[in-house]
């Protein structure tokens, strides 16, 4: 076996062997990502309608780019953003997913030993993607002390002559932290810049989220999202690159080329982008307006814990509180809350290893949170001195 998992140790982790062991008797997941396994399902109707449309006009054309009517849904979506943003046609490419446009960007963008800066809590694909490319991530700090604002100089300090472009995630899993105002070190630097805002439509403390090419017009900004987080359909497989127009003017040839490689896009979702974006406002609405219960109910019960300490989020719809007295490793304190029946994720699955941290998906179905957040807070009265 050869290429960067030669080495790697693939084998279960003691907390996925004690989830498995837990299972049986039962325990209440606070870790979802998946909005389909939570009761957030978009209207058939809608997907029924748009599917049936395709199938009389069913035709392979494939697109380098996209198909066109997708592609001008999307950039009616950035012009109607609360800050708008003027992307042109040409300057949006349609992939398979997020994590596909990711991959594309790593081509587009790096050499093997050159290094992307990401942020030091960070969201574990962007590890094993920056290994299938051989790039060294680079982290910049995230300061917990700021609501988990950039600090500028973590920025400056990371970057060497090899540095190709920054990662940046707005609104930030797991921290929920949202980019609203331009960064000095990013303008100072002229990287360009490669935002993953999948849960922009869910802003909590933040009454929007502006795209970040409208920060930074003057940098190279590309706009990753898909229909997934926004649409809560990550079973139908589509993303987007937005390229503002410095990126669009330096890389879109080479980008057209990449995607065109690939064409991972399948027609059919494609051909049904328009509909979602027409008809899906009341569903992501009602779904925007149940995670915000959601963090309230959370953030209520965390700020009466006195082992919990959780800053409410810009944006997103997940927590990272962290855990006051808690005497071990975070393994161990996931390991103990599974015995009492709930499970969290540690800060360390995310990179972060200052303090005792844990992450809480308010994605969770409403009635389970509440339970799975008693089950918590009684634990860790049990455990912690």
């Amino acid at each position: 076996m050869s290429g960067f998992l030669a080495g790697a140790d693939l084998s279960a982790n003691r907390i996925e062997l004690a989830r498995r062991r837990t299972a049986q008797r039962g325990y209440i997941d606070l870790t979802s990502s998946n909005p389909t396994q939570q009761g957030l399902l978009f209207p058939p109707g809608i997907l029924r309608a748009a599917a049936d449309a395709y199938w009389p006009v069913r035709r392979y054309e494939p697109d380098p780019r996209g198909l066109l009517p997708a592609r001008r849904a999307i950039a009616d979506y950035y012009a109607q953003r609360a800050r708008p943003l003027a992307i042109h046609t040409d300057d949006i490419f349609i992939t398979a997913s997020t994590s596909e446009a990711y991959g594309l960007l790593f081509a587009l963008l790096t050499e093997p030993g050159d290094n992307v800066l990401a942020p030091d809590v960070t969201y574990p694909l962007f590890e094993y993607l920056a290994g299938i490319y051989r790039v060294e991530l680079r982290p910049y700090r995230l300061d917990e002390s700021r609501n988990w604002q950039i600090d500028p100089d973590s920025v400056y300090a990371q970057t060497d002559r090899r540095t190709r472009a920054t990662l940046v995630i707005s609104p930030h899993n797991p921290t929920g932290m949202i980019v609203n105002a331009p960064v000095a070190a990013f303008n100072d630097l002229g990287l360009p810049l490669i935002c993953d805002e999948v849960f922009a439509e869910f802003p909590y403390r933040m009454p929007h989220t502006p795209p970040l090419g409208a920060i930074h017009p003057g940098l190279p900004v590309f706009h990753l999202n898909g229909i997934s987080k926004m649409f809560a359909l990550p079973d139908l497989k589509l993303g987007w690159i937005a390229a503002n127009p410095p990126a669009a003017a330096r890389f879109g040839e080479r980008l057209e080329m990449l995607n065109d490689t690939f064409l991972g896009a399948n027609s059919l979702t494609q051909s049904m982008l328009p509909a979602l974006f027409a008809q899906g406002e009341e569903f992501v609405a009602a779904m925007r307006k149940r995670i915000r219960a959601s963090l309230d109910l959370a953030l209520e019960v965390m700020q009466n814990s006195a082992r919990l300490r959780a800053h409410p989020p810009d944006g997103g719809y997940y927590l990272f509180p962290q855990v006051i007295g808690w005497a071990g490793d975070e393994e161990s304190l996931v390991l103990a809350l599974l015995e009492h029946g709930v499970l969290v994720h540690p800060g360390y699955f995310y990179g972060y290893e200052r303090g005792t941290h844990i992450m809480v998906s308010c994605l969770t179905e409403p009635a389970n949170l509440r339970a799975g957040l008693a089950r918590l807070t009684a634990a860790l009265e049990t455990n912690c001195a």
